[in-house]
């Protein structure tokens, strides 16, 4: 199924809040064409590095940051320097691939000790994904969003902590993003007494460190 225009391309404005003080040497996974990646390196005139599975999008990226693997990222891992890079970004990415925990667990390697791993990661229990299939009994995937027919894992705000934590991270922060303005996920919360207060957020993003 075709992406929508961009899709590949997009600067993650909301996700700058999340970059530690000093970023450091920074490894994107699932770099697209480089666009959030050259925008940080722009930024902080740091060495950026990415890892990309579609061959052309990986070209492109390659113009703009200092390396760039093309290839499954669960093989490409191992090939990177130990002890290396300060941020790992991994925006709308971890739910892409068949074995995320492996992929964390790796990367334990590559990162400096005081390194982090930064993650957006769609939220299965946002609302309308969540009422659809409760209210309506649907389960249909789409060409991008929360079902997006190329996700191969689906995750709530629980469980990506878990995730973290049984990969040996510390998780620093865990914060919604992109909250939705309906007021429907409001009302709802409050009908259920506050233990809903997690479906009006699209994604969750994490910052982790490795536990030492």
């Amino acid at each position: 199924m075709d992406k929508p225009a961009g899709y590949f391309s997009n600067v993650r404005e909301e996700m700058a809040t999340f970059l530690p003080e000093k970023i450091g040497v920074v490894l994107e996974i699932g770099c697209g064409e480089g666009g959030y990646a050259a925008h940080l390196k722009k930024m902080y005139h740091c060495e950026v590095w990415g890892i990309e599975y579609e061959e052309t999008q990986g070209n492109q990226a390659a113009k703009l940051l200092d390396k760039v693997l093309i290839g499954d990222a669960h093989g490409l891992i191992d090939l990177l320097p130990d002890n290396y890079f300060d941020t790992v970004i991994c925006n709308d990415v971890l739910e892409h691939l068949y074995d995320p925990y492996s992929i964390l667990s790796k990367l334990k390697m590559k990162m400096k000790p005081e390194g982090k791993v930064i993650s957006s990661i769609p939220n299965i229990r946002y609302f309308r994904t969540f009422f659809a299939l409760l209210f309506k009994k649907q389960w249909d995937y789409q060409a991008n969003g929360i079902l997006d027919i190329t996700h191969v894992r689906f995750f709530t705000t629980k469980s990506i902590i878990k995730m973290y934590e049984n990969a040996g991270y510390q998780v620093l922060i865990h914060k919604g993003i992109n909250a939705s303005k309906s007021i429907k996920p409001v009302l709802f919360n409050m009908l259920m007494l506050g233990f809903f207060s997690d479906i009006k957020y699209i994604q969750f993003a994490t910052v982790a460190q490795v536990k030492h």
